[in-house]
This record gives C-alpha cells, structure tokens and sequence, in this order.
C-alpha cells in the first residue's frame, strides 16, 4: 500500500455509464469542479456500452409525446408521473442534439429526408465520445476506482467517497460538496451482458447514509436471451414465435407481456423461439442496430430468423427494473443532503411506473436524471462549499472492517444470496409464502455477512462489499413485495392476482439491520385503472 490518493472537488460523481457521464458534464457546464470515478474504465464498462439501445427521442409534437407518453402507463400500474415524463421527454431531446454537434456523434442520416436518426445509440460509440466529452470539459477520471464508502460531516451532510485504486493497489479519498450516485443498479451478478459491475454498491452506500428507495418491489426484470449467451435483447424476441421442446407453438409467450409464460415453461422443460415474424427490412435494421445479438448465431451457424433455437432468461434486477434511490426533488436529490441519483441507481417509477423501460426508456432517464442531477449537485455544491476534508468521516458499514472468518467468504454470500434472488419461483412468478421464505434466508445472511464478512486484503473490500449490496437490494426488493399486496406493473403475485386501486401509491423502504416500508402518494397518471 502506498499513501493514500487525497482529492478535493465540488462534485464527485460515483459510476461512469451515460448517467454518470451526463452528470459529470453538466455539473462541469455549470461551473463545478469534478471528479468521476469508475469500477471499471469509464467508456467501455456498464450495461450500455457493449450495446446499442434505442432512445425516448420524440419531436416536440404534442401528440406524438402524449402517445409516447401513453404508451407504458397501463403496463406500468399507472404510477407514471406526467410531469417527469414531459421533463425527461423534452430533456432528452435537447441532450440528443447537443450529443449531435458538441458530442460529436455520428448519427445515421435517413436517406429519404436527408436528417439524422436519433431514436438509437450504439453503445460502445456513445460511451467513447461521452468519455472524450468529459475530458474536454476538464472532468478528472480514476478509472478501476471502485467507491466503498460515501464521507460524511457532523450534520450528516454527504461530502465524498473513499475508494480503492485496484490498478495502483492505492486507496482514496475524495472530499467534496455533493456527490452524485450514478453507480447502475443490480442484477445480482447474473451474468447479463455488461452487468457484473452492477451490483448495487451505490445503493449499499446511500443507505448507509439514511437515503430511502422506491419501486423495489418492481426489481425483478428478467430478459429473454439465447440458451448460453449473455444478451438480453428483448425488444428483438417481441417479433418471435416460441416454441415448446416438442414443436408446438408455446401459446401467450412474448417479451412484453408473456415472458411469465416462459418463465413457468422454463420450469419443466426447454423453450425454443425463431424470429419469424420480422420482414426483410426489420432484419436488415435489426442486424444494423444490434451486430453483437446476430454474432453469437452466425458464430454457431444459426439464422434466428428461420430456425429455432433455445431460449433462457437472465435475472436483470434494477438495472431493467424500475427500483432504485428516491429523488425527492426536480434536481434528483436524494432524502440526504448533499447526495444525488441518477440513471439505474435511482428510481424510474416517475417515467415507467412498475414496467420496465427497456433499452429507450431507460437510456432516455440517464441522460436527463444524469443531466438534473449534475447540474443541481454543482449547484448544491457551490452554494455550500467544499469544508474541511479533515472533519469527515466514513459511513460504510458491511464488509470493510471486519476481520476474515474462516469459510465465509464473499463468493459464499453471493451464491447464498443468488439463490434466493434468481429463480423464477421466487422472484418472478411470485407468491407470499414462496417470498416470505426467500426472504427469512435473505436475513438470515444479512445476520451473517454484517457480523462476519470482511477482507483479508485491501481489494477484497470490493467483493465483500458487492455481496453484501446485492444481499441488501434482495432484502429491500422481497420487503418492497411482501407491502404490495397486488398484482401491479412487473410485481405479479400468484395469491393476489388482480390490481388493487387502493394501491395506487409507492413503496417506499429503507434501512440495513432492519429494515422498513410505508407508503407515499402516487401523483402520476391522471388514469387509473378501476
């Protein structure tokens, strides 16, 4: 160990997705001083750069946004929020023109009217011109400089990080007068494409400090993928046929509102699908906008549009779901001050509701939750200033200061928690026994991993501190279940099948050793199923 890495900034902006990158931009922009750091290298790590996704982009038609708007909020339980909708529709369209010229991005042009198409990213081109973007801004980068723990002065206030270098094997400290969160969510190291830095730190450590979370009940996203394969390109399967393993078309199974089917099928018997119902030009768009989904079946010899093959679904949590930290404010501020969230930590109940948003939803929440949330830390920040690094303090708790027990290790925790979080019977085709049960196993290990997990060396403290967020966001997310007691957006439950309009609120939820819910007012959709 060399001495420890000592900054000082305005903003520190924990993760380095497009929420982060976003965030770091805009509080740049807004005249803060700003430090990222990043579990992997800022660019290339997360869900969304080994990938292309579309985007929410509509033009600024009242009739095409109030479609677009319409278009989730059934499926979404009707806890959409118009007023963030309208935010987020009119911010991403700003950020996706100023992506175009300051950016730089390259965006097809649509040969027939001659403009740029901008409902698409492509992950890894997106990612490269972000991180340059931030560069030029004058944003410091530590890249494979995982956050362990946020700081902290005596009012409580959230005032920076302290982390591990894992390339220079030196720790770090950052004092600063905001901090946002923008560390993605959780999927429980299921081994979706580009999820294994995913794993809820940034929730642990908001916790840590007191921050609350909505939506955990509608944590259980699970997309469609090849049998084998890592990609979860669900938006493609909804042009697919599924099969049973005998031929037979499997009836009501598709990736928006049938993948339950496909996850009770699972359970007794491989299911096959075959891409059938995309013509010649949706395939021709469909290999343009996702050349990594299309490598894994030419590698195999496999055209997925005329012949079957065997499907699976991996566990995507948070990061597909909707659940994350409450923003409490316009300026996505968490319930602490001095601490903001944006992207997949935060919550995306006030765009999706209890559905997932997918590739567009979800892009498009990035980048404006990102852009509110750097501008108003930079804000928060100057206004408050950056104090005495001197009078911090670390609020991390689990997993960074226990001895090692022998035979309990991290890679112990997350299998145990694993199990309990993955299957379909208990985290997807839900009922209240089968989620009480998981959920008493869940706190019998968080007993466990806050009394014994700890590291033997300096860069184990990453890994105990990812098995005990992942362990954290299961208990959150059953707790979060077990106060619905409905059927609502992605939160199905066998033994209380229909929606319940006395419903209509949010879970809220919150705390480490115990932890708690209640209920907050929905103000979303002026519609409200009866």
């Amino acid at each position: 160990m060399t001495d420890v890495l000592e900054l000082s900034t305005d903003v520190l902006v924990i993760g380095g997705g497009p929420a982060g990158a976003w965030a770091a931009l805009r509080a740049a922009k807004a005249g803060a001083d700003v430090v990222l750091v990043d579990k992997g290298y800022c660019g290339t790590s997360g869900a969304t750069a080994p990938s292309g996704t579309g985007v929410w982009y509509v033009e600024p038609d009242t009739t095409a946004r109030e479609r677009a708007k319409a278009g989730r909020e059934a499926l979404g339980g009707y806890l959409a929020d118009h007023h963030w909708m309208d935010r987020v529709l009119e911010q991403t369209y700003s950020n996706m023109d100023l992506l175009a010229v300051e950016g730089r991005y390259p965006f097809p042009v649509d040969t027939s009217t001659g403009k740029q198409i901008r409902t698409g990213l492509q992950g890894p081109e997106y990612m490269r011109r972000m991180r340059t973007w931030i560069r030029r801004a004058g944003v410091r980068i530590l890249d494979h400089s995982p956050a362990l723990e946020l700081l902290v002065d005596d009012a409580g206030r959230v005032r920076g990080a302290v982390g591990y270098q894992r390339h220079e094997h030196q720790d770090y400290r950052v004092s600063a007068g905001a901090v946002v969160v923008a560390s993605g969510g959780c999927a429980f190291l299921s081994g979706a494409l580009g999820t294994n830095v995913d794993t809820g730190d940034g929730a642990l450590m908001a916790a840590e400090v007191g921050a609350e979370f909505s939506g955990m009940e509608f944590s259980n996203a699970y997309g469609i993928a090849a049998a084998g394969s890592t990609i979860t390109k669900t938006a493609y399967y909804a042009y697919a046929t599924f099969f049973h393993a005998d031929g037979s078309v499997l009836e009501g199974a598709g990736s928006v509102k049938g993948r339950s089917v496909i996850a009770s099928t699972l359970r007794n018997e491989p299911v096959f699908a075959q891409i059938d119902r995309a013509d010649a030009e949706v395939q021709r768009r469909m290999r343009l906008g996702q050349p990594n989904f299309f490598l894994q079946f030419d590698r195999r010899g496999i055209d997925p549009f005329t012949d079957k093959f065997e499907v699976g679904m991996l566990a995507e949590g948070t990061v597909r779901g909707t659940g994350g930290i409450n923003v409490v404010d316009d300026d996505c501020a968490s319930s602490v001050p001095g601490l903001f969230a944006a992207g997949d930590a935060a919550t995306r109940e006030r765009i999706c509701g209890g559905f997932t948003g997918g590739g567009s939803h979800n892009a498009a929440w990035a980048m404006s939750s990102g852009s509110w949330a750097g501008t108003g830390a930079a804000r928060y920040a100057l206004s408050v200033g950056r104090g005495s690094a001197s009078g911090l303090r670390g609020a991390g708790t689990v997993g960074l200061r226990n001895p090692v027990r022998t035979g309990f290790t991290a890679a112990d925790v997350v299998k145990a928690a694993q199990a309990q979080l993955i299957p379909f019977d208990k985290n997807y085709l839900r009922s209240g026994d089968r989620v009480s049960v998981a959920l008493g196993e869940l706190e019998s290990l968080w007993g466990a991993v806050s009394a014994d997990l700890g590291a033997d060396h300096p860069a184990g403290r990453m890994a105990a501190r990812q098995a005990a967020a992942i362990t954290a966001v299961g208990r959150w997310m059953y707790h979060s279940t077990l106060a619905r007691t409905e059927t609502r957006g992605m939160s199905k439950r066998d033994d209380y099948p229909e929606l319940d309009v006395t419903q209509h609120h949010h879970v809220l939820t919150g705390g480490l050793d115990s932890v708690w819910t209640r209920t907050s007012e929905s103000v979303g959709s002026a519609l409200v199923a009866s």
